[in-house]
């Protein structure tokens, strides 16, 4: 019974940090009507830390074909291969370790103060509990003199097995509430 509600408390928690806000910040003084073409900066997609547990050609590929679909319905189109291109794409992979400290009370008196208490003693546990955050970022960088121009992030808490429809899935839900954000307003 008690490692069920540890386990219930620990998932209600770490629920509640996967409903972060996403991140975002933008050149105010940019045109950004007049971006029309991208093209990829390279390379592409980089991984923090450069770790082979992270780093995947399979996770590669989802990140780059969730971002070129939502720059294709925002408008923006990819850039003929060998022209120029109005705006260059870059994006991070970041996993970071967390951690939190859950505490569990159980037992305790009931009653109230006209019948009296009764009841056990309360206790309480308190433990640290280990998650890995992953974050996409994605930049966005003037064509022309390289500077960014617009940055969006969002994170999620790892799952330790998804299948691979439901890593596409939450890469791609992930990056469209990043760009969900561009154009700016």
């Amino acid at each position: 019974m008690f490692r069920h509600l540890a386990l219930l408390t620990m998932a209600a928690l770490l629920s509640a940090c996967a409903a972060n806000q996403v991140n975002h910040d933008f050149d105010a003084s940019r045109d950004f009507a007049a971006y029309r073409s991208w093209s990829w900066k390279e390379p592409a997609v980089q991984y923090r830390p450069d770790d082979p547990r992270i780093k995947s050609d399979l996770t590669e590929q989802r990140i780059r074909q969730s971002i070129a679909d939502q720059l294709d319905q925002r408008g923006l189109r990819p850039a003929a291969a060998g022209a120029s291109s109005d705006l260059k794409v870059q994006a991070y992979l970041i996993v970071e370790d967390r951690q939190q400290q859950v505490t569990t009370y159980y037992g305790g008196g009931y009653g109230g103060p006209w019948y009296g208490y009764w009841g056990g003693p309360m206790y309480n546990e308190t433990r640290n509990i280990s998650y890995k955050v992953a974050t996409i970022q994605v930049d966005l960088l003037d064509g022309k003199d390289g500077k960014l121009v617009w940055r969006g992030s969002d994170e999620q808490t790892l799952s330790r097995t998804p299948n691979p429809q439901d890593r596409s899935n939450t890469i791609r839900e992930t990056v469209a509430r990043i760009l969900a954000n561009y154009p700016p307003h």
